[in-house]
């Protein structure tokens, strides 16, 4: 499985991303992947290979690149309870920094990143994220949607906040089939209802799911919330997602 370390060109600079893609020279369709707060590390570029076996180019880039390069903070090996008061210490200035007018600017860069290379196929191209990265992939789908033909969150961060741009207001813009996974304490039973809701007046074609026996970073495995079968899970909607809409088989 190729993989390797990119530069993307931003407005605000240079960002440090990972991608990996099938071996062959062919072209495949296009993914780009939000991280968790956590940052780009060896889950998620496993996680970039697994997906690109299926026959994906994945971009997984680094948000926080206005603060360096990944890993920007220095990370435990297994990110446990005890360890997390720390670490977002850290990590919370840098989560603050990274707005929606950054977030948007940045996306523009990526997706012209993704259509620049010569791995990537002609067409419409899929944004999934994790945590923090789930609203972002909302926001990119809702902002491009004439590129954007999936989108998948999971145990995302708030998707529904009083903000005149809370992704729920933005959800009459998609064109994306979406998948949201939600760990059974990620929002509240009223939050999620009204992120339905929108998707519902807005006629977007949804699934909606709560993992069950899961906490808020499920996907993960170097933290304590890791799930083997919802992880699994997650992979079983993801990847029918995808097929369908980059694929159309």
């Amino acid at each position: 499985m190729p993989t390797e370390t990119l530069q993307i060109p931003t407005e605000d600079g240079r960002a440090d991303a990972f991608a990996a893609f099938p071996a062959g020279g062919e072209r495949h369709p296009g993914v780009l992947l939000y991280m968790d707060a956590f940052g780009v590390r060896p889950v998620l570029r496993e996680m970039a290979q697994e997906l690109a076996e299926h026959g994906y180019y994945v971009l997984v880039p680094n948000l926080f690149y206005r603060h360096g390069p990944a890993p920007v903070i220095e990370l435990p090996e297994h990110i446990g309870e005890e360890a997390r008061p720390a670490v977002f210490a850290q990590l919370m200035p840098l989560i603050e920094a990274h707005t929606a007018e950054r977030a948007l600017r940045d996306a523009d860069a990526y997706l012209r990143f993704l259509g620049s290379r010569p791995e990537v196929s002609a067409g419409p191209v899929a944004v999934i994220g994790y945590c923090m990265g789930a609203v972002l992939a909302m926001r990119t789908a809702a902002a491009h949607p004439d590129q954007v033909a999936a989108v998948a969150g999971f145990h995302p961060a708030p998707l529904v906040t009083d903000a005149p741009d809370s992704p729920h207001r933005l959800v009459s813009q998609l064109t994306a089939q979406v998948h949201l996974g939600l760990a059974e304490n990620d929002r509240s039973t009223e939050a999620i209802s009204e992120f339905n809701q929108a998707l519902d007046a807005a006629g977007v074609s949804y699934t909606s799911e709560i993992y069950p026996g899961t906490v808020h970073g499920f996907t993960m495995s170097d933290t304590d919330a890791f799930n083997p079968s919802a992880l699994q899970h997650h992979w079983d909607r993801l990847l029918p997602l995808l097929d369908l809409a980059l694929t159309n088989s």
